[in-house]
């Protein structure tokens, strides 16, 4: 149940919100009657998608935060950066993950946007993916953010949010 780091490097603004994600991540736990152990690790810098901090949980009751696409675990990601007031410019700093069920969707969605990406090209026809929340929009237009024969677009409102995938030149073909 402690906190491991895996950097020693000089504070960062994450810092000063540790102990506070912490603490209510494991107030959450306990309140909740959750079994579940809750760790802090520190990832060095990788790139704009990647955490610096993941909040890990584990333990017989692991199962239960995965459940439906992990919207238990989205939920207390969210109730735990709201409470702990974390600056909404770092929210994507910080990452809560359980059996590494984050890191793998973000390979997924990575996946999944060069393929749409590689459709748009080869049809001229814009693509929409399905409703995402923010963190998983943003894996979205980063990982194209390099492709220049497309282009991407949020698109909707509330949990119907999407991005949609377009042709660069916004002419399609015929």
């Amino acid at each position: 149940m402690g906190t491991e780091a895996t950097s020693s490097a000089a504070p960062t603004p994450l810092s000063r919100y540790q102990a506070a994600v912490e603490d209510f991540a494991r107030k959450i736990v306990k309140l909740g009657g959750f079994r579940l152990d809750v760790s802090i690790r520190h990832l060095p810098p990788a790139d704009e998608v990647s955490p610096e901090m993941v909040v890990d949980f584990s333990g017989p009751d692991a199962g239960l935060l995965l459940e439906a696409h992990g919207e238990l675990l989205n939920a207390i990601e969210y109730v735990v950066l709201r409470s702990v007031r974390l600056e909404e410019t770092l929210f994507h700093k910080i990452s809560f993950d359980c059996e590494d069920y984050r890191r793998m969707r973000v390979e997924e969605l990575k996946l999944m946007a060069q393929v749409a990406a590689d459709r748009v090209r080869d049809t001229g026809m814009p693509f929409p993916l399905g409703p995402m929340n923010p963190r998983e929009r943003r894996i979205i237009h980063l990982a194209l953010h390099d492709r220049t024969e497309v282009r991407t677009e949020s698109e909707g409102f509330g949990s119907e949010r999407k991005v949609v995938i377009h042709p660069a030149s916004r002419q399609t073909r015929r």
